[in-house]
């Protein structure tokens, strides 16, 4: 038994980090010490023991000395256990953070004694600091998130709420951040959504971290662009999931962006004469380039209101004969008509006075850079040719550039060539793609000349095609293209040699094999098929659309029931939630289901189905094909498809039952 107690001694003096015991009777002093303690503190029992003082008080940080007199006083009060944490100086000088958890216990004589055990956090805390120095001065974004086909994200830092601009949830409101955190998607574009999901496999399969650039869609509708790295790893449960860390590089990446876009500008001012910048955001135009006209002086650099400026140009300058075409051109411009999936850029023909006050004949054409500006860029036609020959898509192409840049698949590069070697003056970012190289491999190429050989070699083109390309102007080649998964076929055509033979020679490229839209598809949009008879489903082609709220989709059930009218917040309320009334909380709820709606919409790449507008929302009916509405159109052919059910998931829809079986009846 002794033995057993001597053990016992052993272990607390020897093996329990920094045990030591105090008396918490006035003056608090130390009672027991470990040679453990002493070992961690520096000094010798015989230093430390002192039934007159509390020795150990002074060994403590003065910044900390406050704290530790209330973390003693606290203890006297009752049995109990407390932790805290402060530093403590040892005696070679040297500081040290500790971690102090002490249980207080009353003894016999009424006096309270305080157990301690001390813990060495010096590590910790130094990491710890390492850590926000880092984060102070590298801000970067991290996040965690699951392995799953449908990734959810488990861990976010503040820099990286930062990066998206996540709002903090207020009572009663939507919380943003849980929404982000249940579907990764919505924080990247969904142009790039494919793309993100290849990239996480390459991630998952690889043994090292993948790093590259992306956007980040932002909470508030805005983009930011980042650098980081994705990598997988196990967790604390030994489960896989993605850790990734970035940078927001918005500010380089918008520099750069504009640096190309200057570039560009100079490309076309080589073969336009005139070139606006249309901005339907701001709705405003301004000049960029007149070529010395005296003209457009009043919209040089100036924006001006688009309409306005637009038809006292029209007014002053076009002639009689084709104002009214020219006036519908830039009103469909205007109300975002002119632009179709899929098709060409638009372009015009007219006759308008020049700057020597001659009447001659001009082409236009309209270049998206943007979701919101596109450039108008105009030039005389050449006095030798005729209006036929303008309209004339191969004469156009021979003089050069008619038709530019437009996004993803056909783009717009300059070269300097030589008989040997090849400069890259500039490139629209997928025509890089094209030659096989990145928008980063791109641009130290800009700075050197390249064998001609050397450039090609990375392209799924010949090079005596591109050579063929050079010689004859003109040239087609087949390329896999991603978003419609199949071989494609583009014309590239170039412009012409010039004596000198080294200025640069431009290349446009543009698709020649068409889209072949399904029979009630637009070019470029899926057919959206709604099954109303019986239970309510969504088709997008032949598959149907998985949604994963219920309420969701019931809101797009209730906007296809209204046939194209708007739906209110409060009416879709008194439909979702028939026993609540409108309230904040209510309202809240019906944001989220609409958001979720939206999202879902958005995944499937049919966003455009639903419009909002201040708050109600409505179906376009033009973008469905529905078999409630093909009944209702009258034709024979439709006549049969109602037999009697109508949304037999949702109650409500027994008021448009009624209506249908009163027609039947």
């Amino acid at each position: 038994m002794e033995s057993k107690k001597s053990h016992l001694e052993d272990i607390l003096t020897r093996n329990i980090s920094g045990f030591h015991v105090y008396e918490l009777s006035d003056p608090v002093h130390l009672a027991f010490v470990s040679q453990n303690f002493c070992a961690m503190t520096g000094y010798t029992e015989d230093e430390m023991l002192s039934e007159e003082e509390d020795f150990y008080a002074s060994l403590v940080h003065a910044f900390d000395r406050e704290a530790y007199r209330q973390f003693i006083d606290n203890l006297k009060t009752k049995e109990q256990t407390l932790t805290c944490e402060y530093r403590i100086v040892k005696k070679d000088g040297t500081v040290s953070y500790v971690s102090d958890t002490v249980t207080s216990q009353k003894w016999e004589d009424g006096t309270f004694a305080g157990y301690s055990v001390l813990a060495d956090i010096t590590d910790i805390k130094n990491e710890n600091a390492n850590l926000q120095f880092l984060n102070e001065t590298i801000p970067c974004g991290f996040m965690k998130f699951t392995c799953d086909r449908q990734p959810r994200v488990t861990y976010m830092n503040r820099q990286m709420m930062d990066f998206l601009r996540l709002p903090k949830a207020q009572s009663g409101e939507l919380d943003y951040l849980e929404l982000y955190k249940d579907n990764i998607y919505l924080m990247v574009p969904m142009e790039d959504r494919r793309m993100f999901a290849r990239y996480l496999e390459r991630a998952y399969a690889a043994s090292a971290p993948i790093a590259g650039e992306m956007e980040l869609l932002r909470c508030d509708g805005t983009r930011a662009h980042v650098f980081g790295w994705v990598a997988k790893r196990f967790n604390e449960q030994d489960e896989e999931e993605f850790q990734c860390v970035c940078l927001d590089v918005t500010k380089r990446h918008e520099s750069r962006k504009a640096d190309e876009a200057n570039r560009y500008l100079k490309a076309l001012t080589d073969i336009y004469d005139k070139i606006f910048a249309y901005d339907l955001r701001d709705n405003t135009v301004k000049c960029l380039f007149s070529n010395g006209s005296p003209m457009f002086r009043w919209l040089e650099d100036v924006p001006m209101q688009m309409e306005e400026a637009t038809e006292k140009w029209i007014a002053g300058t076009v002639d009689t004969e084709d104002r009214d075409k020219v006036r519908r051109f830039f009103q469909g411009f205007f109300q975002k008509k002119l632009y179709q999936p899929g098709d060409k850029p638009p372009q015009i023909t007219y006759r308008s006075q020049s700057s020597s006050g001659v009447m001659r004949r001009y082409s236009g054409i309209f270049l998206r850079m943007d979701d919101a500006v596109s450039l108008y860029c105009c030039r005389a036609a050449p006095e030798a040719q005729d209006a036929e020959a303008l309209r004339d898509e191969n004469a156009f192409l021979k003089e050069n550039m008619q038709e530019l840049v437009m996004r993803f698949t056909d783009g717009v590069a300059a070269f300097e060539v030589t008989d040997e070697y090849v400069t890259p003056l500039y490139a629209s970012d997928n025509v890089c793609e094209f030659f096989g190289f990145s928008k980063e491999e791109w641009i130290p190429l800009m700075k050197k000349a390249t064998p001609k050989k050397e450039f090609v070699a990375r392209s799924n083109t010949s090079y005596e095609d591109f050579m063929k390309l050079l010689e004859a102007g003109e040239s087609e080649f087949t390329y896999f293209d991603l978003k419609s998964k199949r071989e494609r076929q583009v014309k590239a055509v170039c412009s012409q040699k010039s004596p000198a033979g080294s200025c640069p020679r431009y290349v446009m490229l543009y698709h020649v094999d068409g889209t072949g839209a399904a029979e009630g598809e637009s070019p470029g949009h899926p057919l959206v098929s709604i099954r109303m008879f019986g239970y309510f489903d969504v088709f997008v082609g032949e598959k149907p659309i998985a949604f994963r709220n219920k309420k969701a989709k019931e809101l797009f059930a209730l906007l296809a029931d209204r046939r194209g009218g708007y739906v209110t917040s409060e009416e879709a309320i008194s439909f979702l939630w028939e026993d609540e009334p409108v309230s904040p909380v209510t309202l809240s709820r019906y944001r989220k289901v609409a958001l979720r709606l939206k999202n879902t919409l958005a995944e499937y790449g049919i966003s455009d189905v639903m419009e909002t507008v201040d708050g109600k929302r409505r179906i376009v009916t033009e973008k469905v094909q529905c078999d409630l509405y093909n009944y209702l159109s009258g034709e024979e052919e439709y006549a049969q498809l109602f037999k009697g059910s109508y949304l037999n998931n949702y109650s409500w829809g027994e008021n448009t039952l009624a209506e249908l079986t009163g027609d039947i009846l």
